[in-house]
């Protein structure tokens, strides 16, 4: 589960950055896109930061259970 959350968080960042990207090249072009595709990039952040947190705290949570099995 932990290798999939790392390669899914991985793709997700590639999604996001590549949605940015994309948005800020076409202000720099002159165009103005539609208001509604500045929210774009939320659902990949929203996601980033819940499987971020998960790895953050995965190390720590596995401390943990070391040290209560001991």
């Amino acid at each position: 589960m932990s290798k999939f959350i790392r390669v899914f968080h991985r793709w997700t960042s590639i999604t996001f950055t590549l949605v940015v990207i994309a948005i800020f090249a076409m202000l720099g072009l002159g165009q103005t896109p539609a208001q509604w595709i500045y929210y774009v990039p939320l659902l990949p952040l929203f996601l980033l930061l819940i499987t971020g947190l998960y790895m953050f705290f995965l190390p720590y949570v596995a401390k943990a259970r070391r040290g209560q099995a001991s």
